[in-house]
């Protein structure tokens, strides 16, 4: 009876410290904003300006596609002044609505790769064929936190 006692004072004692840990947090002073998907590009020697070809015209077909349906708010392109050996010159950002727009389906996906391509085969070509352009280097998706 007594370690009873003792396991319900001590668990008695923990809840009251954690509501009092709950009450001396700091009000929320932010909300949720967009997403941000960033990609670090290397593009390979001599092959900067055939890259950036390319994102004027079928990547930025596809940003545009995206904005006139609402799915994104804006994109940008960041050249790196003076990269080392093997990291980004490019930085693409692509600033979504909110997370709900990674859920699209395959289909509608497929759709918007086709009307930029031709079809999703030749999207897909497409894709090897850029790998003669540039290297991938990684990236991110970021949500943008703002200040009430």
């Amino acid at each position: 009876m007594r370690t009873i006692l003792t396991a319900a004072a001590v668990a008695a004692a923990l809840a009251t410290a954690a509501s009092g840990a709950n009450a001396q947090t700091a009000p929320r002073t932010y909300d949720l904003g967009p997403v941000w998907e960033i990609g670090y590009v290397e593009t390979k020697p001599g092959m900067f300006d055939d890259y950036m070809a390319y994102l004027n015209t079928t990547w930025r077909t596809i940003q545009e596609e995206n904005k006139k349906k609402g799915d994104v708010l804006d994109y940008r392109i960041l050249s790196i002044d003076s990269p080392r050996d093997g990291e980004p010159d490019v930085i693409l950002m692509i600033q979504y609505k909110n997370m709900g727009v990674f859920d699209r389906s395959l289909d509608e996906t497929d759709a918007t790769q086709a009307k930029a391509f031709g079809s999703v085969i030749k999207s897909n070509q497409a894709a090897v064929s850029r790998e003669s352009l540039r290297k991938l280097r990684g990236g991110m998706t970021a949500r943008e936190l703002k200040f009430k």
